[in-house]
């Protein structure tokens, strides 16, 4: 049975681990199932923010506050889809060209890896075991146990991510930002799409402020059906069909039916552990599926070792990039069992409006009775709003009522996922409502609606 020193289940954020441990001089096997590159490249951030040209579409529809006639004339999908498609495959050629090289001390193995015992994984018919193995093997979209949905041709971000054409009419099951950000940019492309919603708002998880205003502009802009009940799905001559109860107070248990061309289930995600064999070993998983680690991203079995979305502490590539550098540097660097310490976990949903944010939201604050003071500021009220004619947007800062220090930061508006940048140092360094009046802020620059919730906020200390 031949040992290794390193064993990477998941190409995606087990990269971090294993092309770093063989340029360290470890002997390393890579094992991955599928494309390589894992969920980010193939079908997830990369291929799905590469439907910028939604954006552009939205930014010409709207171009005409701004005193310009512009239209857009024709909308090649098939094409964009083309190029996303063409960049990640290639991307993920690359990879596996690389890791199918003769490497002395590396050695991939394209399959499924099975756990037969604590240490020893079979994979292609061959048993191999590490003297460290770490699990890094993703999740994939959650499929809810719709009545007769496994019957019909679905999407879930995977296919619609390589859809050949635009639906006429989509729907999608979903009020996370899966749903939102890939409905959002196939409605900016051209298709009519419809949102099926159990909930009575869209990315509850976000900031209440920010889940009510979004929920509010979305929801203007696009057909948003709240709180209802998927009763079954059925699938007839190219159209799905979508049985539908409501569950609104005006009209409770009404009862129809939705129809379209295409259907796209975005309910969450699942972890990549079914398949593993963890049954055959001591290690636990928790009653979701995700592996249970402790602190230091260790497994109850001794040098295996767990981290990324399979664990499930943060579902993001740059939460995954961390934990793979704290256990690399860890092991291989410094070689301390200091437990890892994630600094403010920074997120952004980029639909539109954009939203960036980091830290505690006023409902965790509210929940933990910690005294806060909250800064707010509207787009509009600034000089470049009023440059760009913003009519919606706003920056809400949470600051500890005695501390002073910035606890959250949230912002909905045009580039959120860039404007919360200077937010995730100040949280990151503890910095202090006088530490951000203090600077000099560019004029006229959106930055400068961070120093007006500052300012805002001075008066409730």
């Amino acid at each position: 049975m031949k040992e290794y020193d390193v064993i990477v289940i998941g190409s995606g954020g087990g990269a971090q681990i294993s092309s770093s441990a063989f340029e360290l001089g470890k002997t390393v096997a890579v094992i991955e199932k599928g494309k390589l590159g894992g969920t980010c490249l193939n079908r997830g951030c990369i291929p799905s923010k590469m439907l910028i040209p939604a954006n552009v579409a939205s930014l010409i529809r709207s171009s005409d506050k701004l005193g310009l006639s512009v239209a857009i004339s024709s909308i090649d999908l098939p094409g964009i889809i083309t190029r996303i498609n063409r960049t990640t495959n290639q991307e993920s050629n690359e990879l596996k060209k690389w890791h199918n090289r003769p490497h002395a001390r590396l050695k991939f193995y394209q399959g499924s890896a099975v756990f037969v015992s604590n240490k020893v994984i079979s994979v292609n018919g061959q048993r191999i075991t590490g003297k460290k193995i770490y699990l890094a093997t993703g999740a994939s979209p959650f499929t809810p146990p719709i009545p007769g949905l496994d019957q019909t041709p679905y999407w879930t971000s995977t296919e619609a991510l390589r859809a050949e054409k635009a639906p006429k009419k989509l729907m999608v099951i979903g009020g996370g930002y899966i749903a939102c950000e890939l409905g959002y940019a196939f409605s900016a492309l051209g298709s009519e799409v419809h949102w099926l919603v159990r909930d009575a708002a869209l990315l509850t998880r976000e900031d209440q402020t920010v889940s009510q205003e979004f929920t509010k502009i979305f929801s203007g802009r696009e057909r948003v059906l709240f709180k209802v009940d998927i009763i079954k799905v059925e699938y007839r001559h190219g159209l799905f069909f979508i049985h539908l109860k409501s569950n609104l107070s005006s009209r409770p248990g009404e009862k129809h039916i939705i129809s379209g061309d295409a259907l796209l289930v975005a309910t969450g995600v699942s972890p990549n552990t079914a398949e593993l064999g963890l049954e055959n070993t001591s290690i636990k998983t928790t009653k979701r599926g995700f592996i249970a680690v402790n602190s230091r991203l260790e497994t109850n079995v001794k040098d295996v070792f767990a981290f990324g979305d399979c664990v499930g502490n943060y579902l993001f590539r740059h939460s995954v990039n961390f934990e793979g550098e704290f256990l690399f540097k860890s092991h291989f660097i410094k070689k301390n069992k200091k437990p890892i310490k994630y600094p403010p976990m920074p997120h952004a949903v980029f639909t539109n409006p954009e939203i960036g944010s980091v830290g505690k939201t006023e409902l965790e604050l509210s929940e933990k009775k910690i005294p806060y003071v909250v800064g707010f500021a509207l787009y509009q009220n600034s000089g470049m709003g009023q440059a760009r004619l913003s009519r919606e947007g706003f920056v809400k800062l949470l600051f500890h009522q005695k501390t002073r220090k910035l606890l959250g930061a949230h912002i909905l508006g045009e580039e959120a996922s860039n404007m919360i940048h200077q937010l995730v140092y100040a949280i990151t360094f503890k910095a202090t409502v006088d530490n951000l009046l203090e600077m000099i802020y560019i004029h006229p620059a959106l930055t400068e609606i961070v120093r007006n919730a500052a300012r805002n906020a001075l008066d409730s200390f």
